[in-house]
């Protein structure tokens, strides 16, 4: 016994890496999308692990991915992207037949690698391949032949294969960026229009210039066990792109990623975690984004009409002064003006801002050679097809919306001159006061310098007119019952002659009639509350007070009040694009952005109302007839704050429009406490409407196949049944937006939910349409209703 104890050591010595290095995964073996699950680990060193990552914010969804798990960051190098975002209870399986199966917690197929051959196990190795392999031990599939948007060491990129990039740092669906082996042999990287990703658009960066001849073609790219990546020729002569200063040692660990910013980054990680600076760039291409992308078609590294300026080799993106994000969500998407361009004023409402060091290259329409600076200046204000102008080297380019890939650019002596709506229309539009008094001020100063008698003459003259001057524009009057919103107390007469007797009708609302007037200081709103409100002074003074105190940009500001006998109105800005639902369901439709743009003021103005002022403000009447819209189309919600005047005998009638599932949130008909949450109800099918440029319920029209009459309805159709193209009517801008639009979609049908408690905060719903917080899948709007 003692002779064969030496000689079992040795061979279970022998057999140990042989028995560790085949730890299987056998057919059958399955895991859970679930907080606590165990991964399939890669034997024998265990740095990979392939299962569900858990997303953040949202926790119950979950990416099937390989990661490094020895690192904090646990980093991803590899992910199945068209199941993305998995829900929680989903389960991976090894089948027999198909190989990797993933389904739903309903049992619903989300993914497979479609073998359809026998299959015997599967195993992640070392180096983080995951392999499933035949009963004779050949390869059936291996993640290195379906890379997302990294290669690791031991894995290459061959003719066909592409690399790419996620849509942002924490999004895993399809972004804009890709990376290729060309048909004439170049390594090559492209951008494609994202949702649709069909055409390339012109590359931004080739690894190599076009080959003189097919024998020096690149057939491959690689990325080999010593951490350096090489074009591998056809004629055998590899050219290194890895930098020599890379260290090669077995203490990293390594991966080249095309980020989703369209940078190809090498990158190391320390395998000791003592000091660790984390994953340290060893070397990206191209080296500058911001200026090699220089293609006609896309909008280059950044969005359109957007600004990139490279940082530590990534690109920054910013909007210009006047620009704004479509999608508050996403940093380096387009950019889009703050107003409307157009011809109709003969460009005297738009100013030039200079921006120094700044040009967007394409988007020429003229060229002025020679040009001086002032110029190119006047030729882009004097036209009003014009909206930006670029100097440089004695010569003008004048460009139009959009532009693409703009760049800062320190060449010297660059100008770029931006054409903006002016900030205060009304303000130099109306400056007849102050000017009339400056110079009642300048008379009496120059008067002063002459004889006692002439200046007692001409100031008893000065003091008449100064007396009919105030008689003729009375400054405005002490407020009654003063408080912190130090708005105007107008007298009924005021009113009238402001709106010339009441003549001019701008719309009928739920608390009266609204009337275009001009008072000194401009046009404004004059709404003429139903009798409802004669007997309620003490309710009307305390509105006033609350709607006074509020500020937001996106609510129409209280100029003033009349509150004299019987005669109760309201005094506002005047917004002069109208209704929400003119816009909206008028004969020219409103542009997707514009829709957008929309839909969020109206988000944040809500969440100003229910969280953010001084006191809490129901509307209880949201609907596009009370958004309104400024110069800039930015909406602004009225109307906010009159429903808490409602009595109970009004509150009551409301109940008469039962029959239809309109903007009124169910608990109005079941005598129920009112929340907040009515008004999250309304600005969910306000949102759908949106969406969609349909009203709530189309009467007299004739409907598409499967088109319901009600749109939260449809909506919800159209969601379940993978047709929101359908509901955007097949709108180009939308579709090239389709992971906003059913982001969107999402909210509004979780705002639209029947129980009130399903609903979001209205600040919930603002981030979720920023794309903030991650946006679970709603359920039916309507699963209590019992229809008999």
């Amino acid at each position: 016994m003692a002779f064969l104890s030496p000689i079992i050591l040795v061979i279970l010595l022998l057999l140990y890496p042989h028995s560790t290095c085949s730890q299987n995964i056998s057919i059958g073996s399955s895991i859970t999308a679930a907080s606590n699950s165990n991964p399939w680990r890669s034997s024998p060193s265990g740095d990979f692990a392939l299962g569900f990552k858990q997303l953040q914010p949202n926790t119950d969804l979950f990416l099937l991915a390989i990661w490094f798990d020895k690192i904090p960051e646990k980093t991803v190098v590899w992910y199945e992207r068209s199941s993305y975002p998995v829900p929680r209870g989903s389960m991976l399986r090894l089948d027999a037949a198909n190989g990797l199966i993933l389904q739903d917690p309903q049992g619903g197929l989300l993914y497979n690698t479609s073998i359809g051959d026998q299959v015997s196990h599967a195993w992640l190795n070392d180096t983080g391949n995951f392999v499933i392999r035949r009963r004779d031990s050949s390869i059936l599939w291996e993640s290195f032949r379906h890379p997302t948007d990294t290669i690791l060491p031991t894995q290459s990129i061959e003719m066909g294969d592409t690399l790419v990039s996620r849509r942002s740092e924490a999004n895993f669906s399809i972004g804009r960026f890709y990376a290729s082996i060309s048909n004439d042999g170049r390594f090559v990287f492209n951008t494609k229009s994202v949702p649709s990703n069909s055409g390339y658009d012109d590359e931004y960066y080739g690894g190599t210039t076009s080959p003189p001849n097919a024998s020096e073609a690149v057939i491959r790219v690689t990325f080999d066990s010593g951490a350096l990546i090489s074009l591998v020729r056809r004629n055998g002569q590899d050219q290194i792109l890895s930098p020599s200063s890379i260290p090669l040692s077995s203490d990293n660990y390594y991966r080249a990623t095309l980020n989703f910013d369209g940078v190809f980054t090498q990158y190391y990680h320390q395998k000791s975690f003592e000091s660790n600076p984390g994953w340290q760039a060893a070397r990206s291409w191209p080296q500058n984004i911001c200026r090699n992308n220089n293609g006609f078609t896309g909008s280059g590294a950044c969005g359109y009409n957007s600004v990139c300026t490279l940082v530590n080799q990534r690109p920054v993106c910013e909007c210009p002064e006047g620009f704004s994000l479509a999608d508050p969500g996403n940093p380096y998407g387009n950019c889009e003006p703050k107003f409307v361009q157009g011809c109709t004023d003969g460009g005297n409402e738009y100013d030039l801002v200079i921006i120094d060091d700044t040009d967007w290259p394409n988007n020429d329409y003229e060229q002025i050679d020679p040009s001086t600076e002032e110029q190119c200046r006047i030729a882009c204000q004097e036209d009003c097809f014009c909206d930006v102008s670029i100097y440089r080297d004695n010569r003008c380019w004048k460009k139009r919306l959009p532009l693409s890939n703009g760049r800062v650019d320190s060449s010297q002596g660059l100008k770029a001159f931006l054409k903006i709506r002016k900030r205060d229309i009304t303000t130099l539009r109306n400056p007849r006061p102050r000017r009339d008094r400056q110079t009642l001020i300048v008379l009496i100063s120059v008067l002063l310098g002459s004889s006692a008698f002439i200046n007692c003459l001409f100031i008893t003259a000065a003091c008449v007119l100064f007396f009919c001057y105030n008689r003729m524009f009375p400054a405005p009057g002490p407020v009654q019952d003063p408080s912190p919103s130090n708005i105007r107390c107008f007298t009924y007469k005021e009113l009238v002659q402001a709106t010339d007797g009441f003549k001019d009708e701008l719309g009928r609302g739920a608390f009266g009639i609204v009337y275009k007037g001009t008072i000194q200081t401009g046009t404004v709103a004059v709404k003429r509350l139903d009798r409802m409100f004669q007997d309620s002074d003490k309710e009307f003074k305390t509105e006033v007070n609350v709607i006074g105190r509020t500020h937001h940009k996106n609510l129409v500001s209280l100029i003033g009040f009349c509150e004299e006998g019987t005669h109760r109105l309201l005094v506002y800005e005047y917004m002069s694009n109208g209704t929400l639902a003119d816009f909206l369901f008028g004969d020219l439709r409103a542009s997707w952005s514009q829709r957008t743009q929309i839909a969020m003021g109206i988000a944040k103005g809500l969440t100003y109302l229910h969280e953010e002022c001084s006191s809490q403000i129901i509307h209880c009447d949201i609907k596009p007839h009370n958004i309104l819209l400024d110069d800039y189309y930015i909406a602004r919600i009225s109307d906010f704050g009159l429903a808490k005047l409602l009595t109970m005998n009004q509150s009551k009638t409301l109940t008469n429009i039962r029959g239809t599932k309109g903007y009124v949130a169910p608990e109005w008909f079941r005598n129920t406490q009112i929340s907040i949450k009515v008004d999250v109800y309304s600005f969910g099918v306000v949102l759908l409407e949106i969406i969609s440029s349909r009203k709530i319920v189309e009467e007299g029209l004739e409907f598409g196949d499967g088109e319901n009459p009600i749109l939260t309805d449809w909506a919800w159709d159209c969601f379940v049944g993978g047709r929101l193209d359908a509901l955007v009517r097949n709108e180009e801008d939308a579709l090239r937006e389709m992971e906003m639009v059913e982001r969107f979609v999402m909210v509004g049908l979780w705002c639209v939910q029947e129980d009130a408690s399903l609903r979001p905060s209205m600040k919930k719903a603002c981030q979720m349409l920023e794309g903030v917080v991650q946006v679970p899948n709603p359920v039916n709007p309507y699963q209590f209703t019992t229809v008999a």
